[in-house]
């Protein structure tokens, strides 16, 4: 939910604490993001309830680090991006996904559905915190060919002639 939600990158959801989330705003503090830039984020109301079940699994262990081992000796602790990367793997080839999956793809899907659900390309740009609009515009590639053409063929016709105001001249 983290990266998927949130947009957050695989070493930012690692380095969260408990103390990161701000459900009655909604927001996910990022301490040290890419650059070392601290920010805060937005998660919806879904993303929360989703997260629910591991919030009350977490309440049970000792204080620290939000997404962290739960069996064993060193339950409680940091939980390595390695051991993340290979436990989403296992969760992409379990849901029938079957081309190459990287974390960071979940990120590339936030954006894309941020700007599906009409959020302006600037509010996208601040909330992954990008420099500039083209690395925002880098993450929107997954928005395919097929669904350019139906948005263009979606635009209304304009309101005058397209000759109007023009004058032939014989």
């Amino acid at each position: 939910m983290l990266l998927w939600r949130a947009g957050l990158r695989i070493s930012e959801a690692l380095a969260l604490q408990q103390s990161d989330l701000d459900r009655s705003r909604g927001a996910v503090l990022v301490r040290r993001g890419k650059g070392g830039k601290r920010c805060e984020v937005g998660m919806d109301r879904w993303a929360w309830e989703q997260l629910d079940p591991w919030l009350e699994i977490r309440r049970e262990l000792p204080m620290g680090a939000l997404l962290c081992v739960i069996h064993g000796p060193t339950a409680g602790r940091r939980w390595e991006a390695s051991a993340a990367r290979k436990q989403l793997h296992h969760a992409a080839a379990e849901a029938g996904i079957r081309r190459r999956f990287a974390p960071h793809q979940l990120r590339h899907a936030h954006a894309v559905e941020m700007a599906h659900e009409g959020v302006l390309l600037v509010v996208i740009q601040r909330h992954f915190g990008h420099a500039n609009l083209g690395i925002t515009s880098v993450y929107l590639q997954g928005i395919d060919s097929s669904e350019i053409i139906s948005t263009v063929h979606g635009r209304p016709s304009p309101t005058i002639s397209a000759t109007a105001g023009l004058q032939l001249s014989r």
